[in-house]
């Protein structure tokens, strides 16, 4: 007691969501992390939302643009420029190329202003930044569930906002409809709370699907009506891989009359390029104030000047854009289809998505029990003997058990093989005409299928074993 004392009420709330059950999923990974050769036994990670699978192509850029790094012999002329560069704005040429990015991970239809561009340390600095501008203390936003777990720590751990969830479900495939969005509304303002605005994630992480136009416009007379912001978390823009395409909150804002000061995008280099180390967080805002304060506010988190350098380079090469974005694109939906039918084999079905790192796994027939108790079981026995780092629904806050989010782009082909060979071997034990095969004798069966020869190249590299303050549930890492 005395020691918490000598810190502050925000280092000691318990806000940060780190203490969690779910924490127990990181830790079986980290404790015994899956390896071909060397531990193929051992958990595979699927509770992180990377995108790893088109790597060889930045690299082979890096090989063709030594210039672009102050690294090297060809770019240090450059370094003490750039060692030197702290202006808040960014660098002109970063800014544009983000600029230009973000419109084309838009199929072109719609331009941004590189002067509305606001920095941040990844999406989770962006995330907080906003808050910051559009609420005090104690102020709420409403989110649709499921949503992203780690929200919970970066909209209100150090800003005190709340979070107030509207409520969707599987009977419309988690739409978010106009009634939910009232009575969510209704019930904050029955507890005295003060609504400041909506949240949205679109893609959705973790249903892996995008928002169609007429929900969108929805969304804004909603928002209109109310007086209140909506803030639209778009950072899974171009993973978009198959139809429906992708609809922007500025495309709609194009199409109808809106206040459009009450409308901000958060956006990040994390997934779309799969550059979560960069930290590269964005906040574009069509509200002057917010542009002005938030500008302010982002020295607490720019991005390193080196890292925009570089990122300046890559994204003002146009063919290569155009080129990442539709291999990025084609090997997405490939990973997703490869997946999604091989669970398909076991009779396992996935919402229906078109967008995203990941799958949103209906495991409702093979809970024991209706329960987000029963769900927890479920869940353990997946961690524990399928070896599989899965995220349960109810750390998404989704309103009915039996959900799962499972990542599919944070590894090679081979251990998307081995995920899928111990998925089907368990979902077999477990609905062999109700008799349960001995626990042993499943596991060694499951060993035996489990030789196959390798590619081990990618894994002696990079073993992953994130180490970073965990997010509200340690199974979902920050976007």
């Amino acid at each position: 007691m005395g020691h918490q004392r000598l810190l502050s009420k925000i280092a000691t709330n318990d806000k940060h969501g780190e203490n969690s059950p779910y924490f127990d999923g990181w830790k079986a990974y980290d404790r015994n992390p899956f390896h071909p050769t060397n531990n193929p036994q051992g958990v595979i990670q699927m509770g992180l939302a990377e995108n790893q699978l088109c790597f060889d192509l930045i690299e082979e850029w890096i090989r063709n643009n030594s210039k672009a790094s102050i690294c090297t012999p060809e770019g240090v002329h450059l370094f003490r420029d750039i060692a030197n560069f702290q202006d808040y704005h960014g660098l002109p040429q970063f800014r544009k190329g983000v600029a230009n990015f973000m419109s084309k991970a838009r199929g072109g239809r719609v331009k941004y202003d590189p002067e509305r561009i606001l920095m941040s340390g990844g999406a989770t600095g962006a995330n907080e930044l906003i808050m910051f501008c559009l609420a005090d203390p104690a102020d709420a936003f409403m989110v649709p569930t499921p949503y992203y777990p780690a929200f919970v720590r970066d909209l209100g751990w150090r800003t005190g906002v709340q979070l107030v969830p509207v409520h969707c479900d599987s009977s419309n495939n988690f739409k978010i409809t106009r009634e939910a969005l009232e009575e969510a509304y209704r019930e904050a303002k029955q507890n005295n709370i003060n609504v400041k605005g909506l949240i949205i994630t679109n893609p959705s992480n973790p249903l892996g699907t995008t928002l169609d136009k007429e929900t969108l416009k929805s969304l804004v007379r909603f928002i209109n009506e109310k007086n209140i912001h909506l803030v639209c978390d778009e950072i899974y823009a171009a993973t978009v891989f198959t139809t429906p395409r992708f609809v922007s909150i500025s495309e709609v804002m194009l199409e109808m009359e809106c206040k459009k000061e009450l409308i901000h995008i958060i956006y990040s280099l994390s997934k779309d390029m799969g550059l979560p180390g960069f930290r590269v967080g964005i906040v574009y805002s069509y509200n002057d104030d917010v542009v002005s304060c938030g500008r302010k506010m982002s020295s607490f988190g720019l991005v390193s000047s080196q890292t925009q350098h570089f990122l300046a380079s890559l994204l003002s090469d146009e063919d290569f854009i155009d080129r990442y974005l539709e291999i990025s694109k084609r090997r997405l939906a490939k990973r997703h289809s490869f997946f999604t039918k091989g669970l398909e084999t076991v009779n396992i079905t996935c919402l229906p998505s078109n967008s995203g790192l990941f799958c949103w796994m209906n495991l409702r027939r093979l809970l024991k029990e209706k329960t987000f108790e029963g769900e927890m079981k479920l869940w353990r026995v997946i961690i524990n003997e399928v070896k599989l780092n899965v995220s349960p629904g109810s750390s998404f806050n989704c309103s009915e058990p039996g959900w799962f989010r499972v990542c599919f782009a944070n590894m090679d082909d081979e251990t998307v093989e081995v995920a899928l060979k111990r998925i089907r071997a368990f979902v077999g034990r477990e609905t062999n005409n109700g008799k349960r095969v001995e626990l042993k004798r499943w596991k060694s069966i499951n060993t035996n299928k489990l030789r196959l020869s390798f590619n081990s190249r990618r894994f002696d590299e990079n073993v992953m074993s994130p180490h970073s303050p965990m997010p509200h549930s340690p199974l979902v890492r920050a976007t």
